[in-house]
């Protein structure tokens, strides 16, 4: 063999003295191009979420709507009501700030594509659009099967979002503390504090055929509705800015780049 077919050889099977610095830009792009995405996708979640506690914050405190009994009446209560719309716009978009927010820590690896965090995360979105096309029925007037999908879609939201929360933010425990910041561990117990909230609920159904009380009047059904509801809420926006504090600093499921040393570095 001559010597330029052996230096031709040499040629296509040693990588030249550039393909390290080109390998590093290369994922340093795939890093910044991926962590941008997530943290769009976590802040328009986090702003849906932001337009939920709005909507029905004034349905709470202001317009015709702040005489509802905090109580006795459930937070569906609104959509009998003419400010209906605005109870729906709030479900709405906490259901696709929820999926926006899943969509954020699919993208950097923090939970993968069909594990069960995040199917029960969008069981908790699919049951509260549920909330908005099937409205809450007046039982006065007799039964209704949009009453009653109202009354399932809510035991199901109310139940797979802790659950989901849970299971997501678990994840990173004992893991690098970028992994798991202190929002992630905020966001576990507010799903664990949720399920607290959701006890009185499955204790007085439970208990209604033995004490003969409807379980919606055995409990204040309205006061631990909105305090299942307000923790679940902030439990979507621990996770929602877990996954920006995540996008911030780095993406778990990528290997930042080394930069390659200055020409004429000592070795």
């Amino acid at each position: 063999m001559t010597q330029d077919s052996m230096l031709s050889a040499g040629s296509r099977t040693s990588p030249g003295p550039d393909t390290a610095p080109t390998d590093a830009a290369g994922a340093a792009t795939t890093s910044v191009v991926v962590g941008g995405l997530a943290r769009g996708m976590a802040a328009a979640g986090l702003a849906l979420v932001a337009v939920t506690l709005l909507a029905v914050g004034y349905l709470h405190l202001a317009g015709p709507t702040a005489g509802i009994s905090w109580a006795r009446r459930t937070i569906s209560e609104y959509a009998l009501t003419d400010s209906a719309w605005l109870f729906n716009l709030g479900v709405v978009a906490l259901a696709a700030g929820s999926v926006c927010i899943l969509a954020a820590l699919v993208t950097q690896r923090l939970a993968r594509p069909g594990s069960a965090g995040v199917l029960l995360g969008l069981v908790w979105s699919a049951a509260l659009l549920a909330l908005v096309v099937f409205p809450k029925h007046n039982w006065a007037v007799g039964p209704s099967t949009d009453g009653q999908i109202h009354r399932v879609a809510s035991l199901v939201a109310f139940l797979a979002l802790p659950v989901a929360v849970m299971l997501l933010t678990r994840r990173g425990r004992g893991g690098r503390r970028v992994h798991r910041p202190g929002w992630a561990r905020a966001g576990f117990w507010l799903g664990v504090a949720s399920l607290v909230w959701f006890s009185p609920l499955a204790g007085s159904f439970l208990l209604a055929p033995v004490t003969g009380v409807p379980w919606y009047r055995a409990i204040p059904l309205g006061t631990v509705e909105r305090g299942l509801a307000l923790t679940e809420v902030l439990a979507v926006l621990a996770v929602g800015l877990w996954a920006m504090r995540v996008a911030r600093v780095g993406v778990p499921g990528h290997t930042r780049p080394v930069p390659p040393p200055p020409a004429g570095a000592d070795r």
